[in-house]
Parts: C-alpha cells; structure tokens; sequence
C-alpha cells in the first residue's frame, strides 16, 4: 500500500449540495495538544477527580467548556501516547481501588473491546463489507444520502443532535454520554444505519479506534449482545444535560433493537505476540502504541521511522491533526531517547528502502489490534519478507494478561481487573509525573 487515498464516503461528502452549517459561536474545550507532555499533564491535573467524584459526575454532559468531570485523557491513551499501565498506577498512587474503581473499569473497557474483536476478527470484516454496501446505495438512494448528510451536518432539527453533530465536527470530541445518545438517536429515531454512524465517528472522533468504536455502535443496536440496546430517552438527556436540552417527544424511545441474518462467531485465540531474535533492530511507529520507551526491546536501535502517510481521514481534520502531531511527538522522543536518526517515510515502498539501506534483517513495531493497520502491517511484512527482512509486532504484557479473558461479556474482565493491577508492580516503577 502506498500514500492513504480518499475513501468513497469521503468523495461523496465532499459532493454533496449541503454545506456545513455557520457557527453560533467559538467551542472551548480541553486543551487536546497531541504531545506526551501534555497528556501527562492532563492526566495530573485529574487524578485528583479519579476518585468517587468522577464516579458521582461522570455521566453528565456539561458542555465542550467544562470537561472537568471526566478525565478526556481518551486522545492519548488510544494511541498509547500515555498507556494505560502508567495511567492506572497513577491513579492507584492517588486513590484506593475502592474509590477509583468506577473510573479504572472504564480504562479496561478499552483493552476490553480490543481483545474482544481480535478473538473476532470477522466481526470488523462484517462491518468493513457492510460500509462498502451502503457506500454504494448513498451513490443511488437520493433519500438516504440526504438524510445521512443532513445527520452529519447537523440539519436534521433536533437540537441536541444537532449540537453535538457541531462539536463532532468542529473538536473531533464528545462526552461519552452524548456519543451513546447521539448513536442511538442516529438508529432509532433518525433511521439511519448504524454502519454509516460508526463511520462517521471513526473519521472524525480524535479517540476513535476501529474496536471501541465499532462494538459500541453494536452494543447500542443490540447487535453485540443480541436483544440489548440502548434507547436515549428525552428525560434522561436533559437531567445529564442540566437542562441544555430537553427534546421531550421528538425521540423514538420503543423501538426495538436491530438484528442481523449471521450469528457471532465463536472466539478463537489471537496469534501470539512475536519475539525479536536480532540484537541489531529497526523501530517502525505508527498511532496504535507511540511509547516505544515502554516495549520489551533488548537489541540496539540504529533507526526509527513511522510512515506519515497511514495517518487516515482528511489532513485539516481533528483526528488527522492529533494523529500527525502525536506521531511527530513520538518520533522527537525516540530519536533522542534512542540516540538515532527518525524518518518518516511517505509509503510502503519508501519503508521497504529504509530498512535495506539500515542494513537490518528485523524491523520492530507494536502490535496493532484488528483494523486498518493491522491489515497495513501485514502487508508491509510480506513485502520486507520478499527483501530478507521480518517485520517484529511486539505486544504489551497488559494486553496478553486482559485479552484471554476477554471473550464474552465486560464482566469476565471486570472480575479480573484487581489481578491485572497487582501484575503492573511487576512491569515497572510508578510513573514520574512531574
């Protein structure tokens, strides 16, 4: 693979006769700046919320200028810019696992979804194949499409989707809440397929990754546990909205949950994490894990690069922009962490050269779970393989311990949870915050 082309839905995007509604004012929000330092900071500054606060405040929206009840650490930890292990010890230095549980299962949900899709894999080709069939029709079905645009633009009247279709756009972020009362209005009172919603947030959400953000639009169809789903309720919005909005009779609140013709696959162990056997090693970076400060390495790295054109979506994006500047950040960290030159490459062909000209026979990256990448990486290996070079994809230890057990419902993870917290001791220190 080569540069990221365009996809179809962006093109059609791009076509349509709808152009994006004017701003009513500037949105605030929190200072997503795409740098280790900053999410460090971020994290600092809401350990002291991690607690039995943000158990009691989490679920409600108050708006983009007052994220203060919910850490939106989600940014950096999607790309492991900060994992996931230094954040839990940090929060576990500040809290007891009492208080801070609420707030430490909705880390683990991440790893959750991840380790269930790659017990899974299908499950994402299903959703792949099902976007490339409503690509199609949006070129065809008039009404579809401008229903669908007028949901992306926020046009449709509603004015708390409307809202946070605009904060969509403009910050690439919404609280979790309104995600779930915006994926759910999307379905059931806006009609629209869900396919189309969880690619919508994909392009767009600055946090989104092919896992979380596929199966949560499942779980609120009824799609990822058969028969559940999840309704937004006029009632609901508006006391975790604090009155903002209040669209009492406007939302379908008895539809029933979606199905689908095939049953879920059973689960089936992913492959193994893979071993470095050279003691003289490349490093390839890319936005699924940017601490490569973190992997299990014990060889000299004599190079770095990470591909800038696998970045997805449009550049002048939120999502494009965090993803740029994050991989940029990674890359002036390990340079000088590693003491080698960092180059990032345009495409595949120009990654192949780098490492022959390196002179290395094994190059390292980090595991990257089901999606887009994955399917990058294995390609990327067949084709160093061709030129006598193994591609390494290095998994963490935190996501070998969680991913077993990762198999059927959350609560088969939860009630691991405090075993996975004993085992960070062993990994390493505390982290150093300051």
């Amino acid at each position: 693979m080569g540069r990221r082309r365009e996809t179809r839905v962006e093109r059609i995007m791009s076509q349509t006769l709808f152009d994006l509604p004017s701003p009513t004012g500037p949105l605030t929000h929190v200072d997503f700046t795409p740098t280790r330092k900053a999410g460090l900071a971020r994290l600092e500054a809401f350990l002291p919320q991690a607690g039995y606060a943000y158990a009691r405040n989490r679920n409600t929206d108050r708006g983009p200028s007052d994220r203060s009840n919910v850490s939106a650490l989600s940014p950096w930890i999607r790309r492991r810019v900060v994992t996931e292990e230094e954040t839990l010890r940090a929060v576990l230095a500040s809290h007891r696992f009492a208080a801070a549980e609420k707030f430490i299962q909705e880390v683990v949900w991440r790893t959750y979804w991840k380790g269930w899709l790659e017990h899974r894999p299908s499950v994402y080709a299903r959703y792949e194949a099902e976007l490339a069939g409503l690509t199609d029709r949006l070129g065809i079905d008039a009404d579809l499409r401008e229903r669908w645009v007028r949901a992306c633009e926020g046009r449709t009247g509603l004015e708390c989707f409307d809202a946070w279709a605009r904060e969509l756009q403009e910050l690439g972020y919404l609280h979790n809440h309104a995600r779930m009362w915006f994926a759910s209005i999307w379905i059931f009172t806006l009609n629209l397929p869900w396919a189309l919603g969880a690619d919508h947030f994909h392009r767009h959400l600055i946090d989104a990754d092919p896992a979380s953000n596929t199966l949560s639009w499942r779980w609120v169809a009824g799609l990822h546990t058969r028969g559940k789903h999840y309704l937004a309720r006029a009632a609901n919005i508006k006391e975790h909205t604090l009155g903002r909005f209040d669209p009492r009779g406007l939302l379908e609140e008895g539809a029933e949950a979606l199905t689908e013709a095939y049953p879920l696959p059973a689960p089936s162990p992913p492959p193994p994490g893979e071993r470095l056997s050279q003691r003289r090693i490349a490093l390839l970076l890319h936005e699924e894990d940017l601490s490569p400060e973190g992997w299990s390495l014990q060889a000299d790295v004599v190079g770095i690069c990470a591909p800038g054109g696998w970045i997805e979506g449009p550049a002048d994006r939120p999502a494009a922009r965090f993803s740029r500047g994050a991989l940029e950040d990674a890359l002036t960290r390990s340079s000088a962490g590693f003491g080698v030159a960092a180059e990032a490459p345009d495409d595949d062909d120009a990654v192949v050269g780098w490492a022959l000209g390196l002179g290395v026979s094994e190059v390292a990256t980090a595991w990257a779970p089901v999606g887009p990448l994955a399917s990058r990486l294995g390609a990327l290996s067949a084709r160093l393989a061709e030129r006598g070079v193994r591609l390494v994809r290095l998994r963490r230890a935190f996501d070998d311990r969680a991913w077993p057990h990762a198999t059927a419902g959350f609560f088969r993870l939860r009630e691991r949870i405090p075993g996975l917290l004993a085992a960070l001791g062993e990994d390493g220190a505390q982290i150093d915050l300051k």
